[in-house]
């Protein structure tokens, strides 16, 4: 009984939050802008501070509400809502990774930067190739991704496979891969030794705007099950990767649905067998 109550409240001020936030973003953000701009102008200034400064604070305070105390098994965004979900792990040591997917025709990301964002806005725009594009960062186990690997669709900057990777101590994969703790480490490895290279496979797909808080974005499709599959796919068939396992969080999140992802919550897990 307790644990239903406290289920509702954490409901009921959810709720209220997501009123508070409609009062603020209508009556005092746009009410501000009207008085002040022209109407198209205040729209986009409305637009910009509900978008990407009042939304993601409320989603991630909602978030905070809802799941207290729920093992993370998706990444993070810059503004701690939910990123894509971590579906492989692949063992091994930095070199055998970059050798094994450049193996598989797949390109290292470039570092994300002024230069390289406006060379990808460029080539996103005029749909120009552009087979080494950054990636935004997204966070797991407390820092941005170590290394990120991407393979064109059809050479367009739009359309794209891609995975980001971050490094885990191994004894500690080893330990705990399949338990909460898995999820709790913080300090990134040293590269020269064998790792646990956890990743989170997407495939963009075009234009879009992030569930929640409406922002700029690549489309993602949805089924990172077939994602998942996909990348295993293409390292095995090359057989850089051994024999591949299926692992599960003892711990199933509901939010897994934040940004409409199918996921069957499972992590494929396989050693790395390319020289490196």
């Amino acid at each position: 009984m307790t644990r239903m109550f406290i289920r509702l409240l954490r409901r009921v001020l959810v709720a209220a939050l997501g009123l508070f936030t409609v009062w603020l973003i209508v009556f005092v953000v746009f009410k501000f802008a009207d008085n002040r701009l022209p109407w198209m102008l205040a729209v986009a200034f409305t637009y910009a501070v509900a978008a990407y400064v009042i939304l993601p604070r409320v989603v991630r305070t909602s978030l905070k509400i809802l799941q207290h105390k729920r093992v993370p098994r998706y990444t993070l965004t810059g503004d701690g809502l939910p990123g894509d979900p971590v579906n492989i792990v692949l063992i091994g040591t930095r070199r055998q990774l970059e050798a094994g997917f450049a193996a598989a025709g797949w390109k290292i990301a470039d570092p994300l930067s002024l230069a390289s964002s406006w060379q990808m806005v460029c080539a996103f725009l005029l749909n120009k190739p552009y087979p080494t594009a950054p990636f935004s960062t997204l966070y797991l186990f407390g820092r941005g991704q170590d290394i990120g690997f991407q393979k064109c669709i059809d050479n367009s900057p739009r359309r794209r496979h891609h995975i980001r990777f971050w490094a885990l101590s191994l004894q500690h994969a080893e330990a705990t891969l399949g338990t909460p703790s898995f999820w709790r480490a913080s300090r990134r490895p040293r590269d020269d030794v064998p790792v646990a290279w956890v990743g989170a496979g997407t495939k963009d797909t075009g234009f879009s705007l992030t569930k929640l808080t409406f922002q700029i974005t690549h489309a993602t499709d949805s089924d990172t099950n077939a994602e998942r599959e996909f990348i295993i796919a293409e390292l095995a068939n090359i057989k850089v990767i051994g024999e591949v396992t299926a692992y599960r969080a003892r711990q199933r999140l509901r939010v897994e649905h934040v940004n409409h992802y199918m996921t069957d919550g499972e992590v494929a897990a396989a050693t790395l067998v390319v020289d490196g």
